[in-house]
């Protein structure tokens, strides 16, 4: 079964292009175009319309956290207890193409459909 055919596949709205209120009908807030305003609890997973890619993306996002600084006496950071508290994809483009107009995130019945076409 083909990917595509599964209806899987939300469009990825390119918030500069202004296209962020394509996610209005869904319930994302369509004002922030923001994705996801919680930290999702597996990694997004992508596919390009245009040319098949699955495997590489330009993802530019917002990131808002908090987090425990800890400086050493030599003045090294190590950064503890980091706590995403926004997460925002503003664009998705495909590297082997250069759009972005065709990518499309998939849901898990299709990354599982995938695996399993890899699986053998």
């Amino acid at each position: 079964m083909p990917i595509a055919a599964a209806g899987a596949a939300r469009t990825i709205p390119n918030v500069r292009s202004g296209d962020a209120d394509a996610w209005a009908d869904e319930g994302t807030p369509a004002a922030t175009g923001t994705l996801a305003s919680a930290v999702a609890t597996r990694p997004r997973r992508y596919r390009c319309t245009s040319c098949g890619n699955l495997t590489r993306f330009t993802v530019t996002a917002t990131r808002r956290t908090t987090a425990f600084h800890h400086f050493t006496v030599g003045g090294e950071l190590t950064i503890e207890d980091e706590e995403v508290l926004e997460d925002t994809i503003e664009s998705v483009t495909c590297r082997w193409c250069g759009t972005g107009a065709g990518v499309v995130e998939l849901d898990d019945a299709a990354v599982a459909a995938i695996d399993r076409e890899r699986a053998g």
